[in-house]
């Protein structure tokens, strides 16, 4: 496995606009403890680099990298990193953008996390962690000084859901969101909406009340499900469980936008 200066990666996405504030770069960690059925990226589950005809994901990547069309994921330092995220700097002062660590999950990669975000920080480089939050306390106590804001997943307030449709609690999850706000950390909770799943008014109001004890948090984000991910579960073998749902109306998005108007935050429709 990898040591604190390397870790695996399967893409970087640059001028991304919907993943923390700003013009960013989005850097995606392989391997994800968790199984969601309506994920979007099932080729980032397992944490080593995967071998599948025709891939080609090369995006993102300077042509100095010899990444292999046919491998998703690839073996990255620290340093070669930063190299690749400090080339948009100018735009990330014109915007206040910066990069975000996404996945998978990043915390499944803790030591490789906080090398990045100790150089971030030390580069004057805003940093956003896109996180389940599922991993230990002890893991996100120990990268949330170096992290400038969170964006934090809430699915299913229900546990016994939870387990059904991620594959694992929702206890530590709910407890680490706690952990951060008591930290004083900048949160933007992202709520997922698939249909007949997270966007029943039991779980939508149950999150609403979770949340609005929570005084850290700037932000909600309401992602409608969407189907575009859905080629890659032919391309990758992977089981698509979702393969009859269809994306939210507008007016279905705003009806729950409606639901959480009342925080004391700003509450919108997308990243």
């Amino acid at each position: 496995m990898t040591d604190s200066t390397h870790g695996i990666i399967f893409n970087i996405q640059r001028f991304a606009i919907h993943d923390g504030p700003g013009i960013r770069t989005t850097v995606f960690f392989k391997g994800c403890p968790l199984r969601c059925w309506w994920c979007h990226n099932p080729e980032s589950h397992k944490i080593l680099p995967e071998k599948f005809d025709g891939c080609n994901l090369r995006r993102g990547f300077d042509q100095s990298f010899s990444m292999d069309k046919d491998k998703v994921g690839m073996e990255i330092s620290v340093d070669e990193l930063m190299k690749e995220i400090i080339k948009d700097r100018i735009f990330y002062e014109e915007s206040n953008g910066g990069v975000t660590f996404s996945g998978g999950e990043p915390l499944m990669q803790p030591r490789f996390l906080a090398e990045l975000l100790k150089e971030c920080r030390a580069n004057g480089v805003h940093t956003s962690v896109d996180t389940s939050g599922y991993a230990s306390t002890d893991i996100l106590n120990k990268i949330a000084d170096n992290t400038d804001l969170f964006l934090y997943d809430l699915k299913l307030m229900s546990d016994d859901d939870h387990q059904n449709f991620t594959g694992v609690s929702n206890q530590v999850i709910l407890k680490n969101l706690n952990e951060l706000n008591q930290l004083g950390k900048k949160i933007i909770i992202r709520i997922p909406i698939v249909p007949e799943l997270t966007d029943t008014n039991e779980n939508l109001m149950a999150i609403r009340g979770f949340v609005s004890y929570l005084n850290n948090v700037i932000e909600v984000n309401l992602l409608p499900y969407h189907r575009a991910g859905e080629g890659k579960y032919t391309k990758y073998g992977k089981e698509n469980k979702m393969i009859k749902t269809e994306s939210p109306t507008s007016k279905s998005m705003e009806n729950i936008q409606q639901i959480f108007n009342d925080l004391k935050c700003k509450v919108k429709i997308g990243g």
